[in-house]
């Protein structure tokens, strides 16, 4: 799995003009399956994300999470995540996982991350639609899951 959070002061997601869901402080967070992702993958990503210290405490330091700041989560899926532009011009996505395989890990995450305690609202899996948000700082984190050790990364 891929995520992109970014840090907000809010975001909504639109589909035909239709505004679908709407978060005030938080984490937008953009996701995407890869075709070996699994709901362990899943769950443990959205504690990470849960308890990740990337808001401001009075100092002003990075040291609040987003449960501790009681913001919310908006998940969007993003296969374009796993776009594959090392030859052409025109990205590939053969590496992103089957939307029958994707769309219940989307779920079992946003499921995960409610279950950790963020109010999590989301987009339409797969739909086409507009993202409206206001950055907060801006703070944008990639993330992956399974982390792999430090010898795979290596070899």
């Amino acid at each position: 799995m891929k995520a992109v959070l970014q840090r907000v002061n809010y975001a909504s997601v639109h589909l035909d003009g239709e505004t679908v869901s709407t978060i005030g402080k938080g984490l937008l967070i953009l996701l995407g399956v890869g075709p070996e992702d699994t709901q362990a993958d899943a769950g443990q990503l959205a504690a990470r994300i849960a308890h990740l210290r990337i808001f401001e405490d009075e100092a002003g330091k990075m040291n609040l999470s987003c449960l501790d700041v009681k913001g919310e989560a908006l998940v969007v899926s993003q296969f374009t995540l796993f776009a594959d532009t090392s030859r052409g011009r025109r990205p590939s996505f053969i590496k992103a996982g089957d939307p029958k395989i994707a769309k219940p890990l989307w779920e079992f995450f946003i499921g995960s991350l409610q279950g950790q305690g963020v109010p999590t609202k989301a987009g339409v899996f797969g739909s086409y639609s507009q993202i409206e948000l206001e950055n907060n700082g801006p703070v944008t984190i990639l993330m992956e899951q399974p982390i792999y050790n430090k010898e795979k990364k290596e070899n």
